[in-house]
């Protein structure tokens, strides 16, 4: 017999679900062209249709402001950061483009407001980018479910002067739980456990709020292995992860969850996304890329992971093609993109494509993904377009044939119907 708690919470959960039902459908945009804005104008311009934007909480919440203490503290906001945020927001959101936030906690090296904020278990030399929630402690969980309340309201629709935020990244590449998204050295069932919690906790604040938004957990490109060169206790593979944790977000009443994929090429700084020699169709591959993309797709028709017998669906959150310093570097890049592009087509629970990055970074290890260069001697002011720049603009518009045809010889491919799922 199932314990009252779990009666509780599948009660909890139907209720939301109904909630979801009823409330208006998720946004269906005439493409899945997506970008994770730099540059508000550039990003119309280009006709996009999904916009990625980072929120950090930890620049959010107000620690002087705030009142209390322990769980019942109560939280105060940074009201200017917030300002800086609809002002990314609204421009695109007031154009029809659907909005996803991408929820991070950066660690701020104050060993107070990151203990009330980053996993009690996190590596304490901050020699990580990324931290996993805190929703271990009472006040840990108080401020995160409180936060993310706050930011749920905010951008619901119903205060257009904000914008609007439709879809909900929680977290960075959760199964590098040691790297990209830092908890701390944890056995598979235990960092799925912890991250399972907070999850629930940004989901249930959010869906109180906004019940037809859709929440997504992010991963990198490792599938059946880990990433090399580390240990178990430092990084799992993404379907056991994925597997693991819809099995224990059943166990406590299952939500909406749906998956946010980073399908970079096998070797990032190779933007031949058609070459990788590792890759195969079948599940037990040890990544997925845009080769072979339809495996997760596949994967996530199990009978145990669909969400009211439908597959969850899956938005390409973050990945890019570098930009080799090649006569052919640009030729190339631009050839990924198409490649990328008529591989998604063809698969129909892939509802974004939010490329990364907008514009070169100077602090991504080397690489140039942007469709823009970055000036010299800049971290990421925009300079020039690349090739690839008017390629995507011209993504989901009747141009697009026509463009992406004189790429097809670089790929290999004899058609990009060579491109259906096998």
């Amino acid at each position: 017999m199932p314990s009252f708690r779990q009666l509780a919470a599948t009660l909890a959960a139907l209720a939301v679900s109904t909630l979801h039902a009823l409330a208006d459908p998720f946004p269906q945009p005439p493409s899945i062209k997506g970008l994770q804005v730099q540059m508000n104008d550039d990003a119309l311009a280009l006709g996009i249709h999904h916009a990625g934007i980072n929120v950090n909480l930890s620049g959010i919440v107000d620690f002087a402001a705030s009142k209390g203490s322990g769980p019942s503290r109560q939280w105060a906001f940074n009201d200017a950061y917030l300002k800086s945020l609809d002002a990314q927001i609204h421009p695109l959101s007031a154009k029809g483009i659907v909005v996803y936030a991408i929820l991070l906690v950066y660690p701020t090296k104050d060993a107070a407001r990151d203990a009330v904020l980053i996993h009690p278990g996190a590596r304490k030399d901050y020699k990580y980018t990324v931290g996993a929630f805190n929703a271990e402690t009472d006040e840990g969980k108080s401020c995160l479910a409180a936060t993310m309340r706050m930011l749920a309201a905010r951008w619901n629709g119903k205060h257009p002067e904000h914008g609007t935020v439709r879809g909900w990244i929680v977290g960075n590449e959760v199964n590098s739980h040691w790297l990209w998204y830092n908890l701390g050295l944890a056995s598979l069932p235990n960092a799925v456990a912890a991250y399972e919690r907070a999850f629930r906790t940004v989901a249930s604040a959010v869906l109180a709020e906004s019940p037809n938004d859709r929440l997504y957990i992010p991963f990198d490109h490792h599938w059946a292995i880990s990433m090399a060169g580390i240990s178990p206790n430092e990084s799992t593979p993404g379907r056991d992860f994925l597997d693991a944790f819809a099995a224990c977000i059943r166990i406590n009443g299952d939500l909406p969850w749906h998956v946010a994929w980073h399908p970079y090429p096998e070797d990032l700084g190779n933007p031949r996304a058609w070459a990788d020699k590792s890759i195969t169709t079948t599940d037990d591959s040890p990544k997925v890329t845009f080769k072979n993309l339809e495996v997760l797709t596949r994967h996530l028709e199990k009978p145990d992971l669909l969400l009211a017998g439908k597959p969850r669906r899956v938005i390409l959150s973050e990945q890019g093609f570098h930009t080799l310093l090649t006569p052919d570097g640009e030729q190339l890049q631009a050839a990924a993109y198409a490649y990328a592009w008529e591989k998604c087509r063809r698969l129909p629970t892939v509802d974004a494509f939010i490329y990364h990055r907008h514009v070169d970074h100077a602090h991504e290890g080397g690489l140039r993904l942007g469709l823009w260069r970055n000036a010299p001697n800049s971290v990421a002011t925009p300079h020039s377009k690349k090739l690839i720049w008017d390629l995507f603009r011209k993504a989901g518009t009747p141009e697009w044939d026509a463009a992406a045809k004189p790429f097809l010889p670089t790929t290999g491919l004899p058609s990009w119907d060579a491109l259906a799922p096998r």
